[in-house]
């Protein structure tokens, strides 16, 4: 079970860090583009005067998720040391969670309220993923529930340039190592 949630986590973070993108919106129903297409020109969070910073992000997160009912569950796979300043991975403790599909959608509405603006949505059988917006971060907000299957998690990245260096260089680094 713990491997399956991290392999979701892990096509999750692709899909964050530009690997993926694209879609259909269902907010227009037209085609979306890619998060890294819609990130602000020049830089991201902090470096581009936004404010926001993984510390930043990461209370803005824990502080929807929780006022909605979830309990973040320490992750068993910590965010690489160089990657923390431009990633921000919040699980939610599946086995603590209620009515996850009411929560997760408290939790998008509170983020939506906090200045997160909803740039793409895929939901296909039982999986839904929300992708957000805020001060050049892009978010993956996750919701898979399934024959008795859940897994929800945000996971954040930072846009900018500095940051976009720093993931490709983890790429590479794991491309070597393989």
């Amino acid at each position: 079970m713990r491997k399956a949630k991290a392999a979701v986590a892990a096509g999750v973070v692709l899909l964050v860090a530009g690997c993926g993108g694209g879609g259909t919106d269902t907010t227009t129903g037209e085609a979306a583009p890619s998060s890294a297409a819609s990130a602000p020109a020049g830089g991201a969070g902090a470096e581009a005067g936004g404010g926001l910073d993984a510390a930043a992000v990461t209370k803005e997160i824990s502080a929807a998720a929780t006022a909605a009912g979830f309990t973040e569950e320490p992750s068993d796979e910590d965010v690489p040391p160089a990657l923390k300043p431009c990633m921000v991975s919040w699980q939610v403790d599946d086995k603590k969670a209620g009515d996850s599909k009411k929560s997760y959608d408290a939790t998008l509405a509170a983020l939506t309220e906090g200045g997160w603006k909803q740039s793409q949505k895929f939901d296909q059988k039982g999986s839904v993923i929300t992708s957000l917006d805020k001060s050049g971060w892009t978010m993956k907000a996750s919701h898979h529930g399934q024959g008795g299957f859940l897994v929800v998690s945000f996971i954040a990245t930072d846009n900018g340039p500095k940051c976009e260096k720093l993931f490709q260089q983890d790429l590479e680094k794991n491309k070597t190592a393989q």
